[in-house]
């Protein structure tokens, strides 16, 4: 089974669907017995939604549920481009 460790690991490519069949039961299988690492797996997830939304344009205001501290970010970061 999975650590912690590894489930972060493993994380960006469970979302691309990238694992073979057997890593990504192994993750699954971390899932069902981690509450913490279920929690990252959300915020993760919803972290790159936010974050591939904002850069589809450049046009008009970031998404109303987009924290606050991300728009700052996102925003000093092309700053600095």
């Amino acid at each position: 089974m999975l650590t912690c460790r590894e489930f972060a690991d493993f994380l960006m490519a469970y979302l691309d669907e990238e694992l073979e069949d057997v890593q990504r039961d192994e993750f699954e299988q971390h899932i069902e017995l981690c509450p913490p690492c279920v929690h990252y797996l959300a915020t993760y997830a919803e972290t790159v939604r936010l974050g591939k939304q904002c850069c589809v344009s450049d046009d008009g205001p970031p998404p109303a549920d987009a924290p606050e501290t991300l728009v700052q970010a996102i925003l000093a970061a092309r700053r600095v481009r």
